[in-house]
């Protein structure tokens, strides 16, 4: 199978990253279905002309033309559906995905797979505090970094199929990590960064924060404004790897804090220009990429 303008393309799931990938591919001039159980997301993405055709049950005929399926569902929810509806999809057809863990969906998916379908897992690393393809903006992408995440079960040309599918959709930065490598660089770069967010939120219960705090406050506490739902389901499954991440930066904050009970000020400045020295590296590799 080949990405073009031939490709007939089905989104399950049209909230915020299922929306904005519709908007996306239709501006390049893609047929893009959709399936969401909310008429009115339908009705809203049909209005705004978004999609083309719209479903709100999973019929024979929302799957019948559709050459390659995107799930932008919850974990669990993706992968219930497929076991239950993948007796309606096109033969030969591609499934890929946009969920935020992938050790625990990917490899149960591709074993209970029917043959001649394939499913190449990814993730966007894109999002917005809001929800809804009401809310949908394709230029979340832009700038954004896109993870192809394949298996030995994957055929080398389903994995270029993919990346080309990001480079569409307008990402500017494509790697590829096995379903581990995935989740444990998760863990740090986003599940992590969450739970400090929650953290920063819940530790103090002041309601006039807002008549005092400077930026660095509201940059570190953005992502507070969390879908619960979404979001603890992606702690548990990825538990371990989060776990770990949150050992390894508890050990660090409380280096930090002896540091700092014990007075050591050569210490302190040692650990304050390792961080500017990382922050520096990882901003000259954000701009060269």
């Amino acid at each position: 199978m080949t990405l073009d303008l031939n490709t007939h393309i089905l989104i399950v799931g049209l909230g915020l990253i299922g929306g904005s990938y519709a908007k996306a591919l239709k501006k390049k001039g893609f047929s893009v279905n959709a399936l969401d159980t909310r008429q009115e997301a339908i009705t809203y993405a049909l209005e705004e002309g978004i999609i083309d055709k719209g479903y709100t049950e999973p019929s024979d005929e929302a799957f019948e033309d559709a050459d390659l399926l995107i799930f932008a569902l919850y974990p669990r929810v993706f992968v219930d559906f497929v076991n239950t509806h993948q007796h309606k999809f096109k033969k030969n057809a591609i499934l890929t995905d946009v969920t935020g863990v992938k050790g625990c969906i990917v490899y149960e998916i591709q074993s209970e797979l029917r043959e001649d379908l394939e499913f190449i897992a990814a993730h966007p690393m894109a999002g917005r505090e809001v929800y809804g393809v009401e809310n949908s903006d394709d230029r979340i992408f832009h700038n954004a970094n896109y993870i192809v995440v394949p298996t030995e079960k994957n055929r080398p040309e389903t994995v270029d199929l993919c990346k080309l599918l990001g480079a569409v959709l307008g990402f500017s930065r494509i790697s590829t990590l096995s379903p581990e490598e995935h989740d444990d660089m998760i863990a740090f770069v986003s599940q992590l960064t969450h739970v400090i967010a929650i953290s920063l939120m819940t530790c103090n219960d002041s309601t006039h924060l807002v008549d005092y705090t400077g930026d660095s406050f509201r940059d570190l506490t953005r992502i507070a404004r969390i879908n619960d739902k979404m979001w603890s389901e992606l702690f548990h499954l990825n538990r371990d790897a989060l776990l770990r991440q949150m050992d390894i930066f508890e050990e660090e904050f409380h280096s930090l804090r002896a540091i700092l009970e014990s007075g050591d000020t050569d210490a302190m400045r040692e650990k304050m220009r390792l961080s500017t020295s990382r922050r520096a590296m990882f901003d000259i590799q954000n701009k060269t990429k």
